[in-house]
């Protein structure tokens, strides 16, 4: 049992997670809640945006407050992108509140990244200064460092959210929202407030006025997006990790290359099974309320080209940085080179967005370089009208993910030096000698890594029967087949639950 404080009171060593008890007893509450007033439009609102800010709260603490600030501003410069008569006067608000968005960004993301830089290449000694911290000490009593800038937990993706609405507005595709009531529903709705998908305002905003409906398909979908959702989190990416990579990535020079290099390959699966997984989870609870969010994995390991697996991966993400960043910066209107040269500058911001590091810059140049020499060389060898053969197919699916799977590496590792020493190993120090012995000594966690690969190359067909066969059963059979799996799920973990990957972003 949970006391009323743990209930209540935020605590940063356990953020609330989809993931825990806590979480789905809290959400069986407020859905009892939430069917009660559905049919009472305001009322469904309002419980909503104030579950979602608890939600946040439990989540990230007291910076619910910032997102309420931003929500308020966010709104009114949406409305005053719209009201301007002038071309001018739409640039600027459109500029305030691009420019509010991105400031926050830079201020709580990149102050320390920044500051370490000018003091590694030009010998400055400089410190990191959180004003509002200080602001917070002087006017109200806390007793927050003013020499450190902690990260508001989801800011990443709900900035990108008001950022599209703001010039979605601008461009005329959606017209600013009338009621704020409405805009503090779009930025709170707790599903994905945290780690995404990136929902816009021109896919969202419509649902709102929606009927509560959950159809009988809706609910079996709900229900296999959020049960595999906690299993390919639960059961394959925390197992793989704790038991694992993080060992592996701690500390390569202790391990043989053939373990650093079943540690990316570990590494590869447990990172999409993680982030999918979220995902996964979010749509389905949106689901559950009458929402639907946008797809944000489609099997991206069976890419075929890195241009694909971009399809595939965070398509939110994805499409965002296409419509918003490709697309300002020119896209393809200014010949060849610009156009390469886009996508170069697009995926390395990309990767500056994952995290203030210049390992998330070279990680996203790679991917850059990787979009722009497949771009030159489909133009120089445009696809053949036939099919391709199930060979070459073979040939590129492996090709590209293998590449994904060495960019990871700069990913995960701690630092550059750290990424340096897994290839370093895996090139120069493999010990073909010790792969039985290695292979026996982890074979569950193998076993679990291959579980992982078999999973995500399964036809895609295979999830929409299995879909259909939810929805057919009967409720009274369905619900103790669902208890049984949670409880599953919930006994084989193997260690404390871990928070998902992309929080950090």
């Amino acid at each position: 049992m949970y006391s009323l404080e743990q209930i209540f009171k935020y605590s940063p060593k356990e953020p609330l997670l989809f993931t825990q008890y806590l979480f789905w007893m809290l959400f069986s509450v407020f859905m009892l809640i939430y069917i009660l007033v559905q049919k009472r439009d305001l009322i469904k609102k309002v419980a909503l945006i104030l579950f979602g800010l608890f939600f946040y709260y439990k989540s990230g603490g007291y910076f619910f407050i910032l997102l309420l600030i931003t929500t308020v501003t966010d709104f009114y410069f949406g409305k005053g992108i719209q009201n301007a008569v002038s071309p001018v006067k739409k640039k600027l608000y459109v500029s305030f509140s691009v420019g509010t968005n991105l400031a926050l960004l830079l201020y709580f993301k990149y102050t320390g990244f920044f500051v370490d830089l000018l003091n590694q290449y030009f010998g400055t000694h400089l410190e990191v200064y959180n004003i509002l911290s200080e602001i917070s000490n002087q006017n109200f009593g806390t007793h927050f460092e003013v020499n450190s800038i902690f990260l508001p937990i989801g800011i990443s993706f709900f900035t990108f959210q008001a950022i599209s609405y703001a010039v979605d507005i601008y461009r005329g595709k959606i017209k600013a929202l009338d009621n704020i009531i409405d805009y503090c529903f779009f930025v709170t709705y707790f599903p994905q407030i945290l780690a995404g998908p990136i929902v816009r305002a021109v896919d969202f905003i419509p649902q709102i006025k929606n009927k509560y409906q959950l159809t009988t398909s809706d609910f079996g979908r709900s229900i296999v997006l959020i049960l595999g959702g906690l299993f390919k989190k639960m059961v394959i990416s925390d197992y793989i990790s704790g038991n694992f990579v993080d060992r592996v990535f701690s500390q390569p020079k202790l391990y043989s290359g053939f373990e650093n290099l079943m540690a990316v390959y570990g590494y590869t699966i447990q990172i999409y099974c993680d982030f999918s997984g979220y995902t996964d989870i979010a749509i389905g609870l949106a689901l559950m309320m009458g929402y639907h969010l946008p797809l944000n994995f489609r099997s991206p390991y069976k890419s075929e080209s890195i241009t694909d697996f971009w399809r595939r991966w965070h398509i939110s993400l994805s499409s965002w940085l296409k419509d918003y960043l490709y697309i300002s910066l020119g896209g393809n209107r200014k010949g060849k080179f610009r156009q390469y040269l886009n996508l170069f500058l697009t995926m390395l911001i990309g990767g500056l967005w994952h995290g203030a590091n210049l390992r998330f810059i070279l990680w996203g140049g790679l991917h850059g370089l990787a979009l722009a020499f497949h771009k030159g060389w489909m133009a120089i060898f445009p696809p053949k009208e036939e099919k391709s053969s199930i060979f070459s197919k073979l040939i590129f699916g492996i090709l590209t993910f293998h590449f994904v799977a060495f960019c990871w590496i700069f990913f995960r590792a701690t630092s550059t030096d750290i990424a340096l020493e897994v290839l370093n190993r895996i090139g120069n120090h493999f010990d073909t000698n010790l792969i039985l012995d290695v292979i026996y000594g982890y074979r569950k966690v193998f076993l679990v890594i291959l579980l992982g690969y078999v999973l995500h190359l399964l036809p895609d067909d295979w999830t929409i029967r299995l879909q259909e066969k939810v929805t057919n059963i009967s409720i009274l059979i369905l619900a103790p087949i669902i208890a049984i799996f949670v409880i599953l799920i919930f006994q084989v973990i193997s260690g404390a639950i871990q928070p998902f990957i992309y929080f950090q972003f």
